[in-house]
């Protein structure tokens, strides 16, 4: 059980989109955002500029706020926890979307529940869940592989080992990319995959330039290939 006298951990979802100027909290979730003192951001910058979309009634910069990311130790995340255990509550934010999905923020909730902290998510956009939504392929059964390998070698081997295991299975694979390899991953999946595969690109979700697209190899190597440098992009294949 939670301890009651301890503070309670909200995940806070911003915009997938880092230039949309609107929050899409709902209000009750935006009130009790309002009344935190304490954040633990991926990116300082940009989790400033979310909550200036929420018109907070105190001035930003009276919040606290601490940095954790993909360099953040575990020691250094145990300390975040302090508020809570005085009994202050904490939002955690990710840069983009839902916080701990895929984000370093998950590292930080299962040191609460060790601690028996009361964890509540709010509801918010996830690029994952949207592109299965939009791709057409199975979303009952699916496996979220993170990022790929970066090394090519090492990468091709990964791709075809999913693509197996799709079609053994009968699951959609998902997986992402750092947004400068996305045009090498993408010729990867076009030369390696069979050409029954369905392949979903799901490019800059939820902004203006939003491109999601779902066509099997055989198709795709016939498509225009779409420009994919430096987008968020979702992977998504079933074969």
């Amino acid at each position: 059980m939670t301890d009651k006298t301890n503070g309670c951990l909200y995940l806070i979802p911003v915009p997938i989109d880092q230039n949309a100027k609107e929050s899409i909290l709902l209000e009750n979730h935006r009130k009790i955002v309002e009344h935190l003192d304490y954040f633990v951001v991926e990116n300082e910058k940009t989790a400033r500029f979310h909550l200036s979309a929420l018109n907070l009634q105190k001035p930003i910069n009276q919040l606290h706020f601490e940095v954790l990311d993909r360099s953040t130790i575990e020691a250094e995340i145990t300390n975040y926890l302090r508020p809570l255990l005085e009994g202050f509550d904490i939002g955690l934010i990710s840069e983009s979307g839902c916080p701990a999905v895929a984000d370093p923020g998950s590292k930080m909730v299962a040191l609460a529940h060790q601690k028996n902290i009361k964890v509540i998510p709010m509801i918010g956009p996830s690029s994952i869940i949207l592109a299965l939504m939009a791709s057409g392929l199975n979303g009952q059964q699916f496996k979220f592989h993170g990022y790929l390998p970066s090394e090519k070698e090492d990468r091709i081997k990964k791709i075809i080992s999913i693509e197996n295991e799709s079609s053994k299975n009968h699951e959609t694979q998902i997986f992402i990319e750092t947004p400068y390899r996305n045009q090498h991953i993408f010729n990867d999946l076009i030369s390696k995959l069979q050409d029954r595969t369905k392949l979903c690109i799901a490019l800059d979700i939820s902004s203006e330039n939003e491109f999601i697209l779902m066509k099997n190899i055989k198709d795709w190597k016939k498509e225009t290939t779409p420009d994919l440098k430096n987008k968020p992009c979702v992977f998504l294949l079933q074969c």
